[in-house]
């Protein structure tokens, strides 16, 4: 796939076009800024000196998302230890909802669009009320659908995220969305692992659900490291998600596996250069190369001296720059011409100094 599917249907967040010409970098704030609303608006603005087009966090209440014995993930353990609960731990991570708005102050100040996943019926209506641009959805309510019902109706862009998820559910989240007449659906390749391996990215799926679906596609990137996302981009990602932090030494379940400041950066200006990389489907010459192409390129050229009225012939006859004189393409043609004047050795052959031999 060297672009989005010609199916598929454009749609604009925040009057950036998704998809045309310019990758839309969400960097994933997560739950990074482990509760403290002073470090979530630094990384907001560390985002947006990153270069990331939008900073997406996640709004939830711990108490409404888990239950109380709820076991963590086993990379939530690895991370963070065993011996508090899931719910214990997420509660340590939430941003207050009143400080939603001030989050949302600060990316307007900044000029980076602000996104967040919402994870409850509450956090959907929480984030409508505060006007949000577009709803990003985890890949973990991607199977609910009365959860996708409640965010659809809201008739903004929707990125879905598709880790975990076989192609039958993920069909049955693209019908239960458009079903309320909402078709601004972007779907995201996702590895739900972290860090998830190189080799389990499984980019070639982004074709796949761009043509079943003819929805825009992008990869939510949980590898380590660039190389995934920008052979995305190369691929026709419309949207690259890619978690940081700004400090991987913080506690927390997400910090170890999460870009550094730099590192996102490098990564947002990688994008671009692919971007630029990519180009036109159209094959032409670059101006650069119309420069060079004189110095380049050879002519046909006396191997020796040539005296007015001998024959061209092969023996007398080669190939050296810069190209000045009779193109390449033209040695058989003029094998049997004569000479209308003397050519010295290694002269450029011109068209005024031979005729045909009919002549």
């Amino acid at each position: 796939m060297s672009g989005q599917s010609e199916c598929t249907q454009p749609l604009t967040i925040a009057g950036m076009r998704v998809g045309v010409g310019r990758t839309m970098v969400i960097a994933e704030a997560g739950v990074n800024h482990n509760g403290d609303l002073r470090l979530a608006m630094e990384m907001v603005r560390v985002a947006k000196s990153c270069g990331a087009d939008c900073i997406k966090f996640q709004t939830f209440r711990a108490d409404d998302l888990v239950t109380a014995t709820a076991p963590k993930a086993a990379y939530q353990i690895k991370r963070t230890g065993a011996s508090e609960s899931q719910r214990d731990m997420l509660r340590k991570l939430e941003l207050r909802h009143e400080e939603f708005a001030d989050l949302i102050s600060v990316c307007r100040d900044e000029e980076i669009l602000f996104m967040s996943t919402p994870y409850g019926f509450t956090d959907v209506e929480l984030l409508a009320d505060l006007g949000v641009e577009a709803y990003k959805v985890a890949s973990a309510m991607l199977v609910e659908p009365e959860f996708l019902r409640r965010i659809a109706v809201k008739g903004k862009p929707m990125i879905l995220s598709t880790g975990m998820a076989t192609l039958a559910e993920i069909d049955e989240a693209v019908r239960t969305v458009r079903e309320t007449g909402n078709d601004q659906i972007v779907l995201l390749q996702c590895t739900t692992d972290y860090p998830a391996r190189v080799a389990d990215a499984n980019l070639r799926a982004m074709a796949g659900l761009a043509r079943t679906f003819g929805c825009m596609v992008g990869f939510s990137d949980h590898t380590q490291g660039s190389a995934a996302s920008i052979v995305a981009v190369g691929m026709g990602a419309a949207v690259i998600e890619k978690h940081f932090t700004l400090d991987r030494t913080l506690p927390g379940p997400d910090q170890s596996n999460s870009a550094t400041p730099n590192e996102l950066a490098v990564l947002v200006q990688a994008i671009r250069d692919a971007e630029l990389a990519l180009g036109s489907p159209i094959k032409t010459p670059t101006d650069a190369e119309l420069e060079n192409m004189a110095s380049m390129r050879r002519s046909l050229v006396s191997r020796r001296l040539i005296r007015a009225g001998e024959i061209i012939s092969e023996a007398n006859l080669t190939l050296k720059r810069p190209a000045v004189g009779i193109p390449p393409r033209c040695w058989s043609q003029i094998i049997g011409w004569r000479a209308k004047v003397d050519i010295r050795e290694n002269q450029p052959l011109q068209w005024w100094m031979l005729e045909p031999p009919d002549h």
